[in-house]
């Protein structure tokens, strides 16, 4: 079975680091990218089946980058995460192209199921 390759974008590194370690021990490829700028990078040189992608972060957040990344990449489906909820964000975020809407901190096993189902629907 192919592996999900997801591309987890976020400025804190240790966060990061550890959730990406999380899904890598539950079968997931997972490039880490901490701005916006990496993170396009980083999709311009690999193939990904999702983008978990903070919503803020210094310079371009993750609102912009997500504008981008569904304009050049409508293919990848892109999980936003954030530690503050606001109804009105998430309305705009899902309008955008995001397929959902989770809050920080969030069990690693949760999160694979949504990935897998993003991912599923994203090819």
């Amino acid at each position: 079975m192919k592996r999900i390759k997801v591309l987890l974008v976020d400025d804190e590194v240790d966060f990061s680091r550890v959730l990406a370690c999380r899904l890598e021990r539950r079968g997931v490829d997972v490039s880490t990218a901490s701005c916006a700028n990496e993170a396009m990078e980083t999709l311009r040189l690999k193939v990904m089946d999702v983008v978990l992608l903070d919503v803020k972060m210094p310079g371009r957040d993750g609102i912009r980058l997500l504008g981008e990344i569904k304009r050049l990449y409508p293919q990848i489906g892109v999980l936003m995460l954030t530690a503050h909820i606001s109804p009105d964000l998430v309305i705009s975020c899902q309008a955008m192209g995001a397929s959902e809407y989770l809050l920080k901190p969030i069990n690693a096993d949760e999160l694979i199921v949504k990935i897998k189902g993003v991912a599923a629907n994203s090819n």
